[in-house]
């Protein structure tokens, strides 16, 4: 007992009053880093790997069940339940918002819990290593403990969510600037006879090189519809994962069109027009609030020197006065 009081006091006197809480979070995550390679490298229990091939009812899962759930990382697969959320609708919100970012594949949630966890703990470190290395012989406050320790691992935890957040906003602001072209594209194929599927194959491979986003996107609706699947679910699942308001107005268009009978190719036009008439407002609306923008940067950047200029020399001389009659 006398032996842990005085490595307790010890650790108190060098590292403040959350030392031995700092040494034994240390050790902890040395011990994760320590077992997790260990834990990866693991065979699967074949047990387990039987049950996912068979129904709750003992029967094998149809081969379009296994394939769907086939081609996932195995790695991953032993630490499912803790790298994906248990509720449904969250872990859908989550594979939608991955979705629009661009990552499509099947494990890209457990790779994102898998990143928040594996930054957190080297944000904790480095936040240990910097109050115990780097600033061993300074004295901090509770508070600049915490903030050191935890700070870090803080800002490793919600790196990958302000990732995401900046992809999603940036392909969305690709898709709608590369649709407009799109569209006109994909007129002009249909008009020259081909179908709405060989038109969208076709969109696809002109638009790899200018907008790849995009390009991705009608790829990916060109291969669901060579599957099989409803072309309804198909435009959906397309206006869905772009999240942009042209896209899902132009899947509302062609759903309708292939519902009423109408012309396709009557229905792109119309709304290809429209297309270009909101991307020529969008640049006037750009153009407009660029004045309004420089207003204070001109300002803070023009009104300073002035004013030194003009006010300087008379207080200047003011001053000058001043010392005179001194």
């Amino acid at each position: 007992m006398e032996f842990l009081k005085a490595i307790n006091t010890y650790l108190t006197d060098q590292l403040g009053p959350f030392g031995p809480l700092i040494v034994v979070g240390a050790l902890g995550l040395f011990m994760i880093l320590l077992t997790l390679p260990m834990l990866l490298n693991q065979p699967e229990d074949p047990l387990k790997k039987l049950k996912r091939t068979m129904n709750e009812d003992g029967r094998p899962r149809p081969q379009k069940e296994r394939l769907r759930q086939g081609g996932r990382n195995e790695q991953l697969q032993k630490f499912a339940n803790f790298l994906e959320p248990k509720d449904m609708e969250e872990l859908s919100a989550m594979q939608l918002k991955l979705r629009q970012a661009g990552y499509q594949s099947k494990d890209a949630v457990r790779f994102f819990h898998f990143a928040q966890f594996v930054l957190g703990v080297i944000g904790l470190i480095l936040g240990v290593v910097y109050v115990t290395v780097i600033k061993a012989g300074q004295d901090f406050t509770s508070n600049q403990m915490v903030m050191y320790v935890v700070g870090p691992g803080g800002v490793g935890y919600y790196l990958p969510k302000y990732w995401i957040t900046k992809r999603i906003e940036e392909r969305k602001e690709a898709i709608t600037r590369g649709f407009p072209d799109a569209l006109d594209m994909m007129l002009v194929c249909v008009e020259a006879g081909q179908s709405l599927d060989q038109a969208i194959v076709r969109v696809a491979r002109e638009l790899r090189a200018s907008y790849p986003a995009l390009a991705d996107e009608f790829d990916l609706v060109a291969y669901e519809m060579k599957a099989g699947k409803d072309k309804s679910s198909v435009l959906r699942d397309f206006g869905e994962r772009c999240g942009v308001q042209d896209v899902s107005s132009f899947v509302t268009v062609l759903i309708q069109s292939a519902t009423f009978g109408t012309s396709i190719s009557e229905a792109l036009r119309v709304f290809a027009a429209e297309m270009r008439d909101k991307r020529v407002m969008r640049a006037e609306e750009a153009a407009n609030k660029l004045p309004t923008k420089m207003t204070l940067a001109t300002m803070g950047l023009t009104v300073p020197p002035l004013l030194i200029i003009l006010v300087g020399p008379s207080a200047n001389g003011i001053a000058n006065l001043g010392n005179m009659s001194k």
